[in-house]
């Protein structure tokens, strides 16, 4: 045990000793820390004796003792208040007693607010009483918590250190629910799906397998939402949406975790080019409300989310970003020889679609910093996805990018059930051959659109990858309060 640890539990032992409970089951808080320092800028700097007296709470987070007067802060849920125990207020024996709180513990406070001599809002106590003894010491004051690994494995201390940490995921829950207000207003229904899959589908991915004991049969978990919410489509609901967990058994990186959450809307008598209009909307009404700014910064550029977005095909930001004419490459071997004469690395199991993604990945996506709608991709691509009238190999898809970074995905969806077989069937040859991320074929979903789907777009976006850009944070795991990490070895 380390010498801190041990005077933390003396201390713990001398308020049991005064017949104190240092963990007592409740309290009454009359005001949180922002009410209290309103109410201390309204009373000025010499309160009336009837001021009435308010109860706050919150974790000791400074000390300043001055012989006879300690200054604390306290700090809530809503920010910091300042309040001053005196021993001519408190009692010598309540007074002395206080000596025993750390920085860390949880106290009441109540008597009166009012101003410092300096203008700093504060409650001068009229009697405290210990909430909570930490048996650890908070993050160091002046220097918080920096190491980027500890402030995401142990979340808590980087709350308790960091505003910008809690201003971050106070966006981001603003953001959700600015989200939610958007599709609500426009008659959007939101609806829950099963986590736990027979068969799943809707993404190219790896899935988590488990097993459910009581059927004593495997399941997945989901990797996408669309299959079921389209399912709702025949059913009738026009217009559906979800914000759920995912899960990709896939790497990490800066911009992956294989938990993430995920934001997917389908509306019947709409195609791809509705879903964009409806898409950049969203996207700037919801930096709107929640910034105040349609203007962002992310990785050192500034975007506007000012609709319309930049709309351009596959093809196009191919032959501009990387002057390669995909019309010309109209097969997978001319477009390996191109590719591997530029120095980019191949699998020799790749197709033509599975070519161009790399292209584009490479070449065209760190380009597209302004918000992007690229249209049009191959069909191998896209088992979900309708053709284009117009050219088979493609179908009605875009990808929306801000920032360089993919942010959202949306189809005209698929609704010829015998084309839909057909591709599911080209993607079990696929995982046949080794592609574990390739479509399995779900007979249910197959049986519901053959009782008919109506035209229908469909749309998924990344709530954490939005949060990135509504944040400025570079790395996913900023964004996600407990990001998955390696087990620490002991």
């Amino acid at each position: 045990m380390d010498d801190l640890l041990a005077a933390r539990l003396a201390k713990l032992e001398q308020l049991r000793a005064r017949g104190i409970d240092p963990y007592p089951p409740r309290v009454r808080r009359t005001h949180t820390a922002a009410e209290a320092r309103e109410l201390a800028i309204a009373a000025g700097r010499e309160p009336a004796a009837d001021n009435g007296a308010v109860v706050v709470c919150g974790r000791v987070m400074a000390r300043r003792d001055m012989g006879r007067a300690t200054f604390v802060d306290l700090q809530d849920g809503s920010g910091r208040i300042q309040a001053l125990l005196r021993q001519n207020i408190l009692g010598p024996d309540a007074y002395e007693l206080f000596r025993l709180v750390d920085l860390g513990d949880f106290v009441a406070i109540e008597g009166q607010p009012m101003l410092t001599r300096t203008g700093e809002p504060t409650v001068e106590a009229r009697e405290w009483r210990m909430l909570c003894k930490a048996l650890h010491a908070p993050p160091e004051k002046y220097h918080g918590l920096a190491d980027p690994e500890l402030r995401q494995r142990r979340r808590y201390l980087d709350l308790m250190a960091n505003e910008e940490t809690r201003r971050t995921f106070r966006i981001r829950t603003e953001m959700v629910r600015a989200i939610r207000r958007f599709l609500d207003e426009r008659g959007f229904m939101e609806v829950e799906t099963p986590i736990l899959q027979e068969v799943t589908g809707g993404a190219a991915a790896k899935p988590f397998v488990t097993h459910y004991d009581a059927l004593d049969e495997d399941r997945y978990l989901r990797i996408s939402l669309e299959l079921y919410l389209k399912r709702l489509i025949v059913g009738g609901f026009d217009k559906v949406y979800e914000l759920g967990r995912n899960f990709r058994n896939e790497g990490l990186g800066w911009k992956y975790n294989p938990e993430f959450t995920m934001l997917e809307t389908y509306e019947a008598y709409t195609d791809y080019h509705g879903v964009a209009e409806m898409a950049e909307a969203l996207v700037s009404t919801v930096a709107s409300e929640v910034l105040g700014t349609r203007t962002i910064t992310f990785r050192g550029h500034e975007i506007s989310l000012e609709p319309p977005f930049q709309r351009m095909t596959m093809y196009e930001a191919l032959d501009r970003y990387a002057g390669i004419d995909a019309e010309r490459l109209s097969t997978a071997e001319a477009l390996r020889a191109e590719l591997e004469r530029r120095g980019l690395e191949t699998d020799p199991r790749w197709g033509w679609g599975k070519l161009l993604d790399e292209a584009m990945s490479a070449y065209v996506e760190p380009n597209l910093i302004q918000p992007t709608f690229l249209l049009d991709y191959p069909v191998e691509l896209s088992p979900l996805a309708k053709r284009k009238p117009d050219n088979p190999r493609l179908v009605e898809r875009f990808e929306l990018f801000i920032g360089g970074l993919e942010a959202g995905n949306a189809y005209t969806e698929l609704n010829d059930p015998i084309d839909q077989r057909r591709r599911f069937e080209e993607q079990l040859a696929m995982r046949a051959a080794g592609d574990e991320e390739a479509e399995m074929l779900d007979e249910d979903f197959l049986l519901a659109i053959e009782h008919g789907m109506p035209p229908t777009g469909g749309f998924g976006m990344g709530i954490d990858r939005l949060a990135m850009l509504f944040t400025g944070h570079a790395t996913i795991r900023e964004v996600i309060l407990f990001p998955q990490l390696r087990k620490v070895k002991s």
